[in-house]
């Protein structure tokens, strides 16, 4: 009998690093597929800080949270092995939301195909939630003009890393915000930012007065933290903030204090939060305005690889450490 590992969430999460005992490591029969079903055994799978949300009991959040006893939710890449379904074939790669299982059962609903040609890598870090999320915040509400300027906090993320290199290659001015020197480094050498400020060691007041002296005019948020507060002083008018995620918040016990208002009435910002479930069905449509950039070359990636589907529970606290470089995918 052939038997496959997948991996359920069993408790709620408490301020502070993800532990072990909030997940039940399975052992089950490998399935065959049913009626209208597909099988897919998946090879890579995406680690997310959102999925510290999706844990979470909150009734209120974008998108209900996994229930206790259920496969962790997160996105991955598989070959079809067995098919009930006209719309898939056996040796097809699909990718979607599939969980911390070595094998996907179910009727496809949410798979998308993928070219056998496409890297896994390249796929997970560019053309599933990453690009798309960078895709939706920056076009879909950042309204962004050439000869702008745009900061991008936890740039060297999976996120921020793409929507500077797009906002770059829309001729604005990038500035990226992230945790080492080497990250730093990586988004003004490799990715071609126009400047980076390391928010745990620069003076962020006197590097944003250096590569911002016009001012800010596009702020793209993922982090939180100090960094938010000498942005938005910085922010000329009309200027537009899409908060994306408030990683920095996730695992604390209470949130950091929020910025002051007078400054956004003053200079009449916008703001826009957002979560990409709500513009699942635009996903065609990113796709086809990110995929031009992909094949003119310019669009880098990294990638930081864990081996094995029980490396997910520690390699989450990666991604909340700022340990992670690149973004961060189980090879199963």
């Amino acid at each position: 009998m052939s038997t496959y590992t997948s991996i359920k969430l069993i408790a709620r999460p408490e301020p502070g690093p993800i532990s072990p005992d909030l997940f039940e490591i399975t052992q089950q029969e490998v399935p065959q597929a049913g009626s209208n079903e597909i099988l897919v055994k998946q090879t890579h799978m995406s680690l997310d800080p959102a999925m510290r949300g999706w844990m979470s009991p909150d009734p209120e959040s974008y998108i209900p949270p996994v229930a206790l006893g259920e496969v962790m939710r997160s996105a991955g890449l598989g070959e079809v092995i067995e098919s009930n379904n006209a719309d898939f074939k056996v040796g097809d790669r699909v990718m979607g939301m599939m969980g911390w299982t070595e094998y996907y059962l179910g009727s496809g609903e949410g798979l998308r195909q993928v070219q056998a040609s496409l890297d896994a890598e390249m796929a997970l870090s560019i053309f599933a939630l990453p690009g798309l999320t960078a895709t939706q915040g920056l076009y879909g509400f950042s309204e962004p003009k050439a000869g702008e300027t745009i900061v991008v906090s936890g740039a060297a993320g999976s996120v921020g890393s793409l929507v500077g290199q797009l906002a770059k290659a829309d001729g604005l001015t990038v500035i990226g915000v992230a945790g080492s020197e080497e990250k730093c480094n990586w988004l003004t050498n490799d990715l071609g930012f126009d400047g980076a400020i390391n928010y745990k060691t620069d003076d962020l007041e006197a590097r944003l007065t250096q590569l911002a002296p016009k001012g800010i005019d596009m702020y793209f948020e993922n982090t939180g933290g100090p960094i938010q507060q000498h942005v938005i002083n910085h922010m000329n008018a009309h200027g537009r903030i899409v908060v994306c995620g408030m990683i920095s918040d996730y695992a604390a016990a209470e949130p950091s204090a929020g910025p002051n208002w007078i400054p956004i009435i003053k200079k009449r910002l916008t703001i826009r939060g957002f979560a990409m479930p709500d513009h699942f069905g635009d996903v065609p449509a990113l796709i086809a305005k990110l995929t031009p950039y992909v094949m003119a070359g310019k669009i880098k990636h990294r990638a930081h690889i864990i081996d094995g589907l029980e490396s997910s529970i520690d390699g989450l606290n990666l991604l909340f450490t700022g340990g992670n470089k690149g973004k961060l995918i189980v090879k199963l």
